[in-house]
């Protein structure tokens, strides 16, 4: 199991490495394997700059996307958010966009950020390579129900959800958790890997959740 960036971070590399550039991404249709590189370099330079600076501003301009300076920029940016996350403490003030105002809340964003990548990533290779252990695609998921679906709906990018989303992961003892209340009430249950991409829209989920799935629950 993957506990930080860092480890995250090797496979993306070694897909950056080797992989064909110009292949399209299929979650992210307007995106091609090097896009994919320079937008994981470009968030984890703003998230590096929100602990060290504690503000929003550290999106750094566009850089090539051509293999070699865009395989070094990306490595660059990796290490350095995670020589910042590992020089300072988990509960050291930093901006973000969650409830929690602490570090701690960049090192579980961005492990889960370079994990669904990772997956789009060897899916634009075609592969299937990706796994994940039940533990932390669980924690991906309660980071949705709790940080992105409410943060959707204050910036007023989705209304409430038009009914009840229950997630039950089926592969971990008493784990579930509810985006949104009201009726009706639709329980989804499978494996949290499974339920992870559900929610960030890498696979589809029962017919019966369409409605509510299809909103804009992540950005």
């Amino acid at each position: 199991m993957a506990r930080s960036p860092g480890e995250a971070d090797q496979p993306v590399r070694e897909v950056l490495d080797d992989g064909d550039l110009s292949a399209a991404v299929p979650a992210c249709p307007a995106w091609t394997l090097a896009d994919l590189g320079e937008h994981l370099r470009q968030v984890h330079t703003w998230a590096a700059h929100a602990v060290t600076e504690g503000n929003p501003e550290g999106t750094p301009p566009p850089g090539s996307l051509e293999r070699t300076p865009l395989v070094a920029g990306y490595r660059s940016a990796a290490r350095h958010l995670i020589d910042v996350l590992a020089d300072t403490p988990p509960d050291a003030p930093a901006w973000t966009f969650g409830p929690e105002k602490v570090s701690q809340f960049w090192r579980r964003r961005q492990l889960h950020e370079v994990t669904v990548h990772l997956h789009d990533a060897l899916a634009a290779e075609g592969r299937a390579a990706w796994s994940v252990t039940p533990e932390l695609a669980w924690d991906g998921v309660d980071e949705v129900a709790t940080v992105f679906y409410p943060r959707q709906v204050r910036l007023g990018r989705v209304q409430p959800l038009p009914g009840t989303l229950r997630l039950v992961a089926t592969d971990l003892p008493d784990r579930s958790v509810e985006i949104a209340t009201g009726d009706p009430a639709i329980e989804v249950a499978a494996p949290a890997a499974e339920l992870l991409l559900t929610l960030w829209k890498r696979r589809p989920g029962p017919p019966e959740a369409a409605a509510l799935l299809a909103e804009a629950i992540t950005p």
